[in-house]
């Protein structure tokens, strides 16, 4: 369990580097389907996503914590709840996206 434990909390840690970088040194490229022509606001997207990487990442710390410090047969119910948190995130992120891109993409229908 220790050993699932420290997995958990590196993939945080690696997690929060990517969100760093994303939000503090505006590595756009970093973001999947990042598209330069269709966005506005670069800035506010770089920020946008950052800090909502920097949630999962400190999501997935405090599961690999809970592993560590109670390693048990019923660590189901945290699991859960990260399961359905970071959905909500995800979704959060590909709806909130959409405000950051030019008015002419919004008008357009493929």
């Amino acid at each position: 369990m220790v050993e699932r434990a420290i997995l958990v909390i590196g993939s945080g840690i690696f997690v929060g580097i990517l969100g760093m970088l994303i939000k503090y040194a505006g590595m756009m490229h970093l973001i999947a389907g990042y598209e330069p022509a269709q966005v506005a606001d670069e800035e506010g997207l770089a920020n946008f996503i950052g800090v909502n990487t920097l949630y999962v990442a400190v999501l997935t710390v405090c599961v690999g914590v809970l592993e560590f410090w109670k390693p048990t047969a019923d660590s189901a119910w945290y699991w859960g709840l990260f399961g359905i948190a970071i959905v909500a995130i995800a979704v959060r992120m590909l709806r909130g996206a959409r405000h950051y891109e030019s008015p002419s993409e919004h008008n357009r229908t493929d």
